[in-house]
């Protein structure tokens, strides 16, 4: 249920042409802190409910890592008045779909139900929040689950460790140095006395945003709101004091090893800053220069043309604290990594010493706006979106600013974002290797 980042995921999801129109939504604070942002949409008889809870894989307790992760899962079993295993029997037998997803930096939960099961919806998710079972059972049961899943996504899959190793290499100190889903012996040492304090932290309304989008009613659905999560009692504060990264000033050399893979590659990682700054939208858009389609530079030049790589990419992680920046490619024959790299930095040095072209300016920012209006065409992206920007960025409207900032991104920008932080320097060049290939 996790999502994970593996090769096919390096490059940008872009839609269909269109024209947005501005998300309308209402935005307010319950008195136990919970967050709340209603979208009505009544073209279609569907709702989304779902809630975000400020907790990620950079979150531990007692310095054990993997537990945000774990609760997506733990979050499952049931609760005081859902039968253990009968809450995705209840989803689909009343017409609905449901999943989860964790990143570095925050939980997602989500059902989506005809709009006339609303209330059982947000039934479900106050029960989730205020009545879960956790128990030895189930902490038992989801502990192999999560194994099974690391095993088949991770330690099974070509080229699975690929992010997770060169995480490892950027932070020194920051827990985004430790894999999202965490270490299984971290897990196994776990006590339920844990879990459950870990779940009394971070799984409180004032660290969640609940957002509901679909054919709804607002004043009605303010009502079901205020009956099912009003009553659960709020927690204490959230604090967090994560120790900062020295900046990278000479190339970290780094070897990894798969036994998965036949084909080495190599990996080019850099320390960006946190998704909310301007840069990190700016380097959005170097990535799209660098590695979008197959009319991009790195992948005409280096795929089409010279026939020395299998595939490439460039794509800007965005994370809340520090994002990653990275550089991929796998090596087409017997081409040398090292010139994949030489190649690699002679795209990068043209954008951080000339302009592009005024063609390739335009047609960057027509994919901007088509990703934009895709990510904003169904009731369940724009859940995400709200809840995302809410609690992320602290500002919902994003959902109809963003874009605004892609447009006034000048050409002048991609070159100088590019030359403040793609630098030889400031980097781990990480050889990604066979199995066999370590002596």
């Amino acid at each position: 249920m996790i999502n994970k980042l593996k090769l096919a995921a390096f490059g940008l999801f872009l839609g269909a042409t269109g024209t947005a129109q501005e998300v309308e939504f209402v935005e307010y604070t319950l008195d136990n802190g919970l967050d709340v942002i209603l979208h009505q949409d009544n073209s279609a008889p569907v709702v989304t409910t779902a809630v975000m809870y400020d907790v990620g894989g950079k979150d531990r307790i007692n310095n054990k890592t993997g537990f945000a992760h774990f609760f997506e899962h733990l979050l499952f079993e049931g609760t005081e008045n859902i039968g253990q295993g009968e809450w995705f029997k209840m989803v689909s037998s009343n017409g609905g779909s449901n999943n989860a997803n964790t990143s570095n930096d925050r939980t997602y939960y989500y059902e989506i139900f005809p709009s006339n099961n609303l209330e059982l919806g947000l039934w479900m998710e106050s029960e989730r929040m205020l009545h879960p079972v956790i128990k030895q059972s189930g902490v038992d049961t989801q502990n192999e689950v999560v194994k099974e899943e690391k095993r088949l996504r991770y330690d099974n899959a070509p080229y699975g460790n690929l992010v997770n190793e060169i995480s490892s290499k950027l932070f020194e100190k920051h827990p985004y140095k430790d894999p999202n889903v965490g270490y299984m012996e971290d897990l196994d040492a776990a006590t339920l006395e844990e879990f459950k304090e870990f779940f009394d932290i971070y799984y409180k309304p004032n660290n969640a945003t609940l957002v509901v989008a679909g054919d709804i009613d607002i004043n009605e659905t303010k009502d079901l709101i205020k009956a099912y999560f009003g009553p659960i009692p709020g927690g204490k504060e959230v604090t967090r004091n994560f120790p900062e990264e020295e900046p990278i000033t000479q190339t970290i050399e780094a070897t990894a090893y798969d036994s998965n893979i036949q084909i080495p590659a190599i990996l080019l990682g850099y320390r960006t800053p946190g998704m909310t700054e301007r840069d990190a939208y700016v380097l959005d858009m170097v990535s799209s220069v660098l590695s979008d389609g197959k009319s991009s530079r790195l992948y005409k030049k280096l795929v089409d043309d010279q026939k020395q790589a299998l595939e490439v990419a460039a794509v800007n992680l965005a994370q809340k604290d520090y994002g990653q920046y990275i550089v991929f490619a796998l090596p087409l024959a017997q081409t040398p990594l090292d010139t994949l790299v030489s190649e690699i930095d002679e795209e990068i040095n043209k954008l951080q010493t000339e302009l592009i072209s005024q063609r390739e300016y335009e047609k960057l920012q027509n994919k901007f706006e088509n990703r934009y209006v895709n990510s904003n065409s169904t009731v369940a992206g724009i859940a995400s979106s709200l809840a995302t920007y809410q609690m992320l960025y602290g500002d919902a409207n994003l959902i109809n600013k963003e874009i605004d900032i892609y447009r006034s991104i000048t050409r002048e920008e991609i070159r100088d974002v590019a030359k403040k932080y793609l630098n030889p320097n400031q980097r781990v060049e990480l050889e990604y290797l066979p199995k066999e290939s370590e002596q």
